[in-house]
């Protein structure tokens, strides 16, 4: 077997960057999106704003979410040598997916996508003993949760601000909502940040454990984050946020519900308050999927009819497909990477 030397280490934390910036591009929409359709923001503005707001993301909310991510393998268990080629073969299972839904327009879970990655690379690497399952089992279980929270409190945000604008002048509402509509956008950007970037980060922490960066005595389940791997990881989301992923955000800008500046604000609050809660308790939520169904959560409030159904079964057929697709796609890498390396 061909050994894991620092030369290909910095290779794989190269494509793990790469990954990130698919990230930020593919996941723009769920920044954007919102301020966009409803021209608060020019498409050019509103992608340098959600930029700037993933980046600062790195100094709030500290790094539970990457612990989480880089617990998936087990370490324990797995032969160390073979930690980076099961890394590489899950970044390609995870990648490939991101274009693949990125050239249909689909908004998806590049989170679920890297998990997915990871437990077929790991599986065709180990068998199943080489995934911790009670991590994976926290992520499928919020897999179901977080799209239920965020259409519950889409829903519950927009009858909020229905009810205390009641009285409210509709035209001088509205221009109030254009600039609500900024900050609760600012907060969805940063939250996007605090937790996805740091799935990146958790998947970078078991190749410098298997290159021996940490030193014999520490404890594989509480690897440390070196501040060099953070900025890494943020500065990469940020930039593939800034390079703008538009099919998406036509997607969720225009295909789900028809949107006013009241609706944007309600929809990214929603979706912010539920991705920050699950980022301080660690759990690497699909951002995707909060921000989709706070937007439904929203159109909901107008009568079951506002709401696109077509295009939201579109997108929940791609959200069930991405952790086996990218399972397989990462398993069948592993295969060609296990001949290449002769394991």
């Amino acid at each position: 077997m061909i050994e894991a030397t620092w030369e290909l280490i910095l290779i794989i934390i190269g494509i793990a960057l790469i990954f990130d910036f698919t990230n930020g591009f593919h996941d723009s929409a769920n920044s954007i999106s919102t301020v966009v359709s409803t021209k608060v923001l020019t498409p050019r503005k509103a992608v340098v704003f959600a930029a700037f707001f993933n980046f600062i993301a790195a100094f709030g909310f500290g790094v539970a979410v990457a612990s989480t991510i880089s617990k998936i393998i087990h370490l324990d268990i797995v032969e160390t040598a073979v930690v980076p080629y099961i890394i590489l073969a899950a970044l390609i299972g995870a990648i490939s997916w991101n274009l693949i839904t990125w050239f249909f327009g689909l908004p998806t879970s590049s989170s679920h996508a890297l998990i997915g990655g990871l437990a077929g690379a790991g599986i065709s690497a180990a068998g199943l003993a080489a995934i911790k399952w009670s991590t994976v089992e926290i992520v499928v279980a919020f897999m179901i949760l977080s799209p239920i929270i965020g259409l519950a409190c889409g829903f519950a945000f927009m009858a909020a601000v229905l009810w205390l604008t009641r009285k409210s002048n509709k035209q001088s509402a509205e221009k109030n909502f254009r600039n609500l509509q900024l900050v609760s956008a600012a907060a969805n950007c940063f939250s996007h940040g605090t937790n996805d970037a740091q799935k990146t980060i958790g998947i970078i922490l078991p190749l410098l454990f298997a290159i021996g960066y940490y030193g014999a005595s520490v404890d594989p389940n509480n690897l440390p984050v070196p501040f060099w791997v953070i900025i890494l990881a943020y500065t990469a989301i940020a930039l593939g946020t800034l390079a703008g992923g538009w099919r998406i955000v036509k997607t969720m800008g225009y295909n789900i519900i028809k949107m006013r500046p009241v609706h944007g604000f309600a929809a990214n609050a929603a979706s912010a308050s539920t991705i920050i809660g699950a980022s301080i308790a660690g759990i690497p939520v699909s951002t995707t999927h909060v921000i989709c169904s706070s937007i439904m959560g929203v159109g909901t409030t107008m009568g079951s009819s506002s709401v696109k159904w077509g295009m939201a079964r579109t997108i929940m057929w791609a959200w069930i497909l991405t952790i086996p697709i990218s399972a397989v796609i990462g398993f069948a890498a592993f295969v060609l990477i296990r001949i290449a390396i002769g394991y």
